[in-house]
Formats: structure tokens, sequence, C-alpha cells
């Protein structure tokens, strides 16, 4: 029997809508992730972009656990000499743009190189309940069902 090696003609990409209201930033970040490596797929090849389009809405109302919310720290750089800034996860939050939390965890599992930019680029990440993409009629999944861990119980 010979290994399947899909092509990039050969991939079916499905619109996948997930409200992250009250989950945990790792745990959806991890799933999201996957949805767009395409590894939830029994078709899976690393070096094809076989994910899915991913639409996240309500990312301002992810939570963390822990003290993470006062203790986790983003660095960025201005570009200058000692020009390296720090933020919590609070204020990135409550900031302008609070998508970026999950963006950026996210980001940071998925490879680097020309193929995980690629499929970044079939993220998109909303703070409130609105977006854009009604015509491509995602299915809605409901992470907070997959795994009682995965949503914050108040």
């Amino acid at each position: 029997m010979k290994t399947y090696s899909a092509k990039p003609a050969d991939v079916e990409k499905k619109w996948i809508l997930i409200d992250a209201e009250g989950l945990i930033v790792g745990r959806l970040a991890a799933l999201v992730a996957n949805r767009l490596r395409g590894k939830h797929k029994p078709t899976y090849t690393p070096h094809v972009d076989c994910g899915d389009n991913v639409v996240v809405i309500n990312a301002e109302k992810v939570v963390f656990t822990g003290q993470k919310l006062e203790q986790k720290k983003y660095y960025r750089h201005t570009g200058y000499p000692g020009g390296i800034k720090e933020q919590t996860a609070r204020k990135v939050i409550e900031g302008r743009f609070p998508e970026r939390v999950l963006e950026k965890a996210v980001e940071r599992m998925i490879p680097r190189g020309p193929l995980g930019r690629q499929q970044l680029k079939n993220l998109r990440v909303y703070p409130g309940a609105e977006h854009p993409h009604a015509a491509q009629q995602p299915e809605a999944l409901d992470v907070a069902a997959l795994n009682k861990k995965n949503a914050r119980s108040a």
C-alpha cells in the first residue's frame, strides 16, 4: 500500500467559525493551529497547505488561567537601540487591538517559514461578534463542548 500525499489541487478547504467567548487562550490557540495546518484531516500532508479557513469571533472575551492576565508579558521592539517595550496581557486585551493576543498565540504554534505564513493567512480574528464572512457559510465549531477544560467555568 502506498502512502497518500495530497496535491494542492486535491485539497478541500472548509470554513470554520469559532466563538471565543469564555474560552482559554492556549487551548483555543492549539485547536486553531491544528485546524489551520490540517492535522485533523486523514489526508494531512506536511508540505501542503491542507488546513481550513478559520474565523474567530469575540476574541476580546478570551480568558487566561491563573495569574497570566497580570504576569504574562508581550514584548516588541521599536527598531532603535534599547527600544524593547513590554505590555501585560491585561493591557493588550483592554487596548486597541485585543485580537492580537489570540493571533500571537496561534502564530507561535505554527512552524516558521513560507508554508506557515501561508497557513496563517487563513486565520481571521475579530474582537466582536460581527464578521464579513457570512457568504462563505462557515460551520460553527463548539470548542467548549469538546473538553470541559476549554472554557472557564465562572
